[in-house]
């Protein structure tokens, strides 16, 4: 069983930058590929990022590309989303989730423990 709390969404203005972070508990973090998934209102799920177990391998929406940045610490049991440049069109509430197995995938009903999520809005 894994717990994820998300932290550090707030109200920014276009441009700014924020970083959320996600707090796992567990012995087995490091054995899990995380990802970052966001709702915006009236929208479905989207893909935003995934990170492997190791944290060698990384993958990103193209919307994303070059603006956000996914890492981790096993050592702390977090995994980080680093969001530059952000645009009004980022404004959702995103949720971290946990896949227990080697790849690191973007169908959000592959991964298997989901956070509560943290409010993202910015305004332009």
């Amino acid at each position: 069983q894994v717990q994820l709390v998300e932290s550090g969404g707030g109200l920014v203005q276009a441009g700014d930058s924020l970083r959320l972070s996600c707090a796992a508990s567990g012995r087995t973090f490091s054995s899990y590929a995380m990802g970052w998934f966001r709702q915006a209102p009236g929208k479905e799920h989207e893909f935003v990022a995934s990170i492997s177990w190791s944290g060698l391998t990384t993958n990103y929406v193209d919307s994303v590309k070059g603006r956000f940045t996914i890492s981790r610490d096993n050592a702390k049991n977090t995994v980080y989303l680093q969001m530059n440049a952000l645009k009004p069109e980022d404004t959702a509430v995103y949720y971290c989730a946990a896949y227990n197995g080697r790849r690191w995938p973007q169908n959000e009903y592959e991964y298997d423990y989901w956070g509560q999520g943290t409010q993202v809005t910015v305004s332009s």
